[in-house]
């Protein structure tokens, strides 16, 4: 590609939308932000987000753009382009947006959920550049999985492929997804702050008290960030959450070695700002669990891309689509 290749990627969350005008050399030229308001219902942010496009147009010439991509949470239909009653977005039911997009600028069009399109970002873009074989996992508020494989973005047959915090690792524990001791319930920014809670609780009824948590009344206030600090500065009952954390990590991580055989396993958010607190229990777990053979062709990093990591997934959807295209 010739550093005239163009690339527009829309972001959309329940919190805020962006769209940025970029290259497929990480060069970021415009970006727009705006409150998505899903309050409002879609029909405010789709309008935001077409006035964000009419501003590009007259800015830019629209003849070297070769494509616009959107990343969005699941469920969604990326074949054809629908965003399916996404938890976080209110009121966005089978909403056409890539036909909406198509139809203002004429130029084509591609979205994957936020998993998948953290995950091409993290290959072309991040700690992922020269990989063949690669699992994202978000560890965010929730789980999730974006997996390349053999050099291509593997969605499963209805988009599906990769959600592993569904996995069930303990018959019972913190919730996610909907299930009771799953990975999710365990690895996850929300996972953390129930294990802290339920902990916390723990040792409440038994009248002693935890460093996080002083009373009942403060229980549903407990944050992962809060911990993660007290963590990270030696507190011994913040460290114990997240050792039981770390340890399910290994557990779930050592399924996804054995089944898929990656060659790098990319992990963001969380455990990307503390790798340091998940590093030496998981990866103990891993060397029992795992098969000795996958696990050494396997490496696990924190994520690069940082708080950059919506800009470039969403542009990273319009490069993967329009390289699909030729």
């Amino acid at each position: 590609m010739s550093l005239n290749d163009y690339y527009i990627g829309i972001d959309i969350g329940g919190t805020k939308c962006t769209v940025t005008y970029g290259t497929d050399k990480m060069d970021i030229l415009s970006h727009y932000q705006f409150a998505t308001h899903t309050e409002k219902g879609p029909s405010f942010a789709i309008d935001e987000i077409k006035k964000c496009l009419a501003i590009l147009e007259k800015s830019y010439d629209f003849t070297q753009l070769k494509s616009i991509g959107i990343s969005c949470g699941g469920p969604l239909n990326s074949e054809i382009g629908i965003i399916l009653s996404p938890p976080n977005l209110p009121g966005w039911d089978d909403i056409p947006i890539v036909d909406i997009i198509k139809k203002a600028t004429n130029k084509p069009t591609f979205i994957q959920n936020d998993a998948n399109s953290c995950a091409l970002a993290e290959w072309r873009f991040g700690a992922g550049r020269g990989y063949k074989n690669i699992v994202f996992l978000t560890f965010g508020t929730g789980l999730g999985a974006g997996l390349i494989l053999d050099g291509k973005l593997y969605a499963g047959t209805n988009d599906n492929a990769g959600e592993v915090g569904h996995i069930r690792l303990n018959s019972n524990g913190p919730s996610g997804f909907n299930k009771s001791g799953s990975f999710e319930g365990y690895c996850s920014g929300s996972g953390i702050a129930k294990i802290a809670q339920i902990r916390a609780e723990e040792k409440l009824n038994i009248g002693q008290k935890v460093s996080y948590c002083e009373s009942y009344d403060e229980l549903q206030g407990i944050t992962t960030l809060q911990l993660s600090k007290l963590a990270n500065a030696g507190d011994a009952d913040a460290l114990e959450v997240f050792d039981i954390s770390a340890k399910k990590l290994g557990y779930g991580l050592s399924v996804i070695i054995d089944i898929l055989n990656p060659e790098i396993i990319i992990i963001g958010s969380v455990y990307a700002r503390n790798p340091q607190l998940f590093n030496k229990l998981s990866v103990e777990i891993i060397e029992k669990e795992a098969l000795k053979g996958a696990w050494s062709v396997c490496k696990i990093v924190p994520a690069e891309l940082g708080d950059k990591v919506g800009d470039f997934a969403s542009l990273s959807v319009a490069i993967d689509g329009y390289s699909r295209l030729n």
